[in-house]
């Protein structure tokens, strides 16, 4: 459900880049990080819905996955858990949780502008 505000502020941001160039919003890429706690489909499903009578509306919006890494404490390289284990697949030592794969953002927008 917390879904529903971001969406609503992806729509507001995009359709105020629309306005500023006077267009309509063609295509939104969206990054979203598997551990930023937003679910992409939910997102989707909002802004099919939300879009409907604004400058969005039509457009086209890309999900971007992201998946978490962790960081060795050891050898300091990233690394994607597997199941179960936070050992690093380098050296053995402990992963410990990066940002990366907590991403949410608008990577670009792309718009129909009059000539």
């Amino acid at each position: 459900m917390h879904e529903l505000p971001i969406t609503e502020e992806i729509i507001r941001l995009a359709e105020e880049t629309a306005k500023e160039k006077k267009g309509k919003v063609k295509t939104i890429e969206l990054v979203v990080g598997l551990d930023s706690g937003f679910i992409g489909e939910s997102i989707q499903m909002y802004f099919d819905v939300i879009s409907q009578n604004t400058l969005c509306e039509g457009a086209k919006l890309t999900l971007i996955p992201v998946q978490p890494e962790l960081q060795c404490e050891n050898c300091g390289k990233n690394f994607q858990r597997k199941p179960f284990s936070f050992a690093c697949p380098h050296c053995g030592g402990n992963g410990v949780p990066t940002k990366i794969g907590k991403e949410l953002y608008i990577k670009s927008l792309e718009l129909e502008v009059p000539d």
